[in-house]
């Protein structure tokens, strides 16, 4: 089960994507959790015929799982994160447009709109404007489509959840286990169903595409690019949202890039990622695949100048691998070989290959996020206090005014407001075995999960308030006529005649409105990406502040212990 914010924020998807029915039953899942169809009946209020109809929609567009079980058999369960993935469909077909052409757009789009459909049913239903050269065009690309992993195949088991069958796995794993089982065999009976679950994807990536048939002479046909595999007919494909999703983080790691250095440094991180952006297929990556110089250097354009970021001493001009290396050596901190330049790189370096390192830019992403936040709310005073503690660790009151050069005062009021907002927590450290609070020790610091999972939850709160406030502005009784009249057919077609002056201006400002509303939701969503695609490797985060915090506690306890006894 979700919490209220996201439970609401994907009822709103449901509701504007399937409508009302729909919507009712998705609401009484996501409320309740997984149900069998006798209680989603009894608890929707629908008809039977309604509900199983609403299932089949869901199910058909991923957005539900549903699994056998021992109690209640076959029962259904909301998929959130393919609900909540729906926001981004927009950015799929303009990428797969960047990528493909208008004909990678246009599949990319159909099968959004249904879900999941087979090659033939595809082609067959973009070609009906083009019957001669357009199944040719639309086969072609959609083999490149599955050939990227831009497109999945979907099987069975997509449509159980990923955490039965992980638990289902360990289960008969621990079965075979004679006696006690001890850590270690419980450690390896999970690892072998994490391995069995990825074994198990990989075997559904490979149905999507099957080999040429042999000729009569029995041989294999010679293998060329595009010709050595087709496309399945006979299986469904459904978008695969992680590898798209590679691209928006790319973009992101561009951008940090060229908003730390320059535009030219912005260049060669986008040239390293696309350099092995064919072997990324998932965000779980911690670094790119090595790469070398020259592929770099194959990636820029040939009007990319790379040397206007630097300053160039002497008259020849260096060539375009010499930038690279430069611009690399930047980028990887060369210049700072501390554990601080190497937390502030973007890439490694060894042996002349190059590393984009995912998980170090995403920690600092995900902390520029938090600070943004806070900033916000609290000012620069209340960055300083979480910055303080994210350096630092765990602090008593006096410790963050004295290092904080902040009176008491001040920091008092503040230490409470961003501890209501779950930014800060407090950490209680008894001297005695009764936990008086006159002799414990109150410690401050940054939980980095609990902060996260708390600005995510209402970033997912405002992109509901704006969803609904596209909606308020939508049904206003002035816009709701005009867009009415605007469906009609003889209307659309000439709408500057057919609508007057009031109308058109009515319709100008409800665009602009929906311009900016929209543009407002992408920026949020982007933070959304930020801290829920990208924080994969929170943990990490959350490891290295509990270790430096875990120092800081003993540090912090006997600072405070010996003024004590000095007192």
């Amino acid at each position: 089960m979700a919490d209220a914010d996201t439970t609401r924020l994907c009822d709103q998807i449901i509701l504007s994507h399937f409508g009302p029915l729909t919507a009712a039953v998705a609401s009484v899942l996501l409320i309740r959790g997984r149900l069998p169809l006798a209680q989603l009946v009894r608890f929707s209020g629908l008809k039977p015929r309604i509900v199983r109809a609403a299932i089949l929609v869901l199910v058909q567009h991923n957005v539900l799982w549903h699994a056998q079980t021992d109690d209640d058999g076959e029962v259904f369960e909301v998929n959130i994160t393919e609900c909540l993935m729906r926001l981004r469909f927009g950015r799929y077909v303009w990428q797969a447009e960047q990528l493909y052409g208008k004909a990678g757009a246009e599949i990319v789009q159909l099968i959004l709109d249904h879900g999941k459909l087979r090659s033939p049913e595809i082609v067959s239903r973009l070609s009906i404007y083009d019957p001669i050269k357009g199944p040719a065009l639309y086969s072609q690309t959609l083999h490149k489509l599955v050939d990227a992993r831009y497109l999945r195949p979907s099987t069975i088991l997509s449509h159980v959840s990923p955490r039965d069958k992980r638990m289902k796995y360990e289960a008969e794993e621990k079965a075979k286990i004679s006696g006690f089982p001890t850590a270690k065999e419980l450690r390896e009976a999970k690892e072998t169903a994490e391995a069995r679950l990825r074994r198990e994807e990989d075997e559904a990536e490979q149905t999507g595409m099957k080999r040429k048939a042999k000729d009569q002479s029995g041989r294999s046909l010679k293998r060329k690019a595009n010709d050595e595999d087709t496309v399945n007919d006979a299986v469904f494909f459904r978008v695969n949202c992680d590898k798209f999703n590679v691209h928006i983080r790319n973009k992101l790691m561009e951008t940090a890039a060229a908003e730390r250095f320059n535009d030219s440094a912005g260049l060669v991180v986008r040239a390293t990622l696309k350099a092995t952006e064919a072997k990324q297929f998932s965000l779980a990556d911690s670094r790119s695949d090595p790469t070398s110089f020259a592929n770099i250097a194959m990636q820029l354009m040939d009007d990319d100048d790379l040397s206007k970021g630097l300053v160039l001493h002497g008259p020849k001009k260096p060539t375009s691998v010499s930038l690279i290396k430069e611009y690399l050596g930047i980028l990887a901190s060369a210049d700072n070989p501390t554990p601080a330049g190497r937390a502030a790189s973007f890439v490694s370096m060894n042996n002349s290959k190059v590393q984009v390192e995912f998980e170090l830019v995403g920690r600092r992403l995900r902390r520029r996020v938090l600070e943004a936040i806070t900033r916000e709310r609290y000012g620069d005073d209340g960055v300083r206090i979480v910055r303080l503690l994210l350096d630092t660790g765990k602090m008593d009151e006096k410790q963050i005014s004295k290092i904080g050069m902040m009176s008491n005062k001040d920091v008092r009021p503040l230490l409470s407001a961003l501890s209501a907002d779950s930014l800060i927590s407090l950490q209680e450290v008894p001297k005695s075995a009764d936990r008086n609070p006159t002799r414990t020790f109150y410690l401050w610091y940054v939980d980095l999960q609990k902060a996260y999972s708390v600005l995510l939850n209402n970033l997912y709160k405002t992109l509901y308030n704006i969803g609904m406030r596209r909606q308020a502005e939508k049904e206003e009784p002035s816009v709701k006529a005009v867009l009415d009249k605007r469906q009609r057919s003889d209307v659309s077609q000439d709408e500057e005649r057919l609508l007057t002056r009031n109308e058109r201006e009515v319709l100008a400002q409800w665009e602009k409105k929906r311009e900016k509303l929209t543009t407002l939701e992408m920026r949020v969503e982007e933070a959304v990406f930020v801290l829920r695609d990208l924080g994969t490797f929170g943990w990490n985060d959350e490891l290295a502040v509990r270790s430096e915090g875990h120092s800081a506690i003993l540090v912090s306890a006997r600072d405070i212990t010996s003024r004590m006894d000095a007192k």
